[in-house]
């Protein structure tokens, strides 16, 4: 089966600094990936390049248009809209549909006419993560997406991704939390950049 996502020979930056080097993977159907390594190894600048909001520095990126969602820090909500609006909105700009199913899976029906602004750091995550089930794309791409999500919320998304698997989706994921789920391991020590100076001290939330 063709691969959905495969990565050969990346190398990218962040700042100017080169972070990473040599990074080859593919991802096929059903499949997914844990990327491993300490703070500043690379997972966000990695994410970012695969998502297209920063160019490589070398290698190349193979996967058909319109494949990937990006989830990264930022839930993607706007105050306020309501969750349902919430949803409605960016099943617009993907143009699909499923709001009701994104809903349920994320346990939100409940608070569909609340507004974002009122919802508790949980809420607001799980309003971001549902975003995902809406862009009708295989393959997440998901930068610590267990963040302020308490254990039933942790499960309600190893839920979610289980059934992205079993529909044909793939997932590459930076989390430090057991989801339960089998997938394979990417650790981006071995692929730091040659020359790279220690980013010990600074604040490596970025990289």
């Amino acid at each position: 089966m063709a691969p959905l996502l495969e990565v050969r020979d990346l190398a990218c930056a962040r700042g100017g600094l080169a972070v990473l080097e040599g990074v080859s993977f593919s991802l096929s159907p059903g499949e997914a990936l844990v990327l491993r390594g300490p703070n500043g190894s690379g997972k966000t600048t990695l994410l970012r390049t695969l998502a297209g909001l920063q160019a490589p520095l070398d290698g190349t990126v193979g996967m058909a248009p319109e494949t990937l969602a990006y989830g990264g820090h930022a839930d993607g909500v706007k105050p306020t809209l309501t969750v349902a609006e919430t949803l409605r909105f960016w099943a617009g700009v993907f143009g699909t549909s499923g709001i009701d199913d994104a809903l349920s899976a994320f346990d939100l029906s409940a608070l569909r006419d609340r507004p974002a602004q009122t919802l508790s750091a949980g809420q607001r995550r799980r309003l971001g993560l549902a975003r995902l089930l809406v862009t009708g794309r295989p393959v997440w791409a998901l930068d610590e997406p267990t963040v302020s999500l308490d254990a039933a919320s942790v499960a309600l998304f190893a839920a979610v991704v289980r059934a992205h698997l079993a529909a044909g989706g793939a997932a590459l994921m930076a989390t430090h939390i057991d989801l339960g789920i089998e997938a394979g391991v990417l650790d981006l020590a071995s692929f730091r950049a040659v020359d790279r100076p220690d980013p010990s001290g600074f604040d490596e939330a970025f990289l």
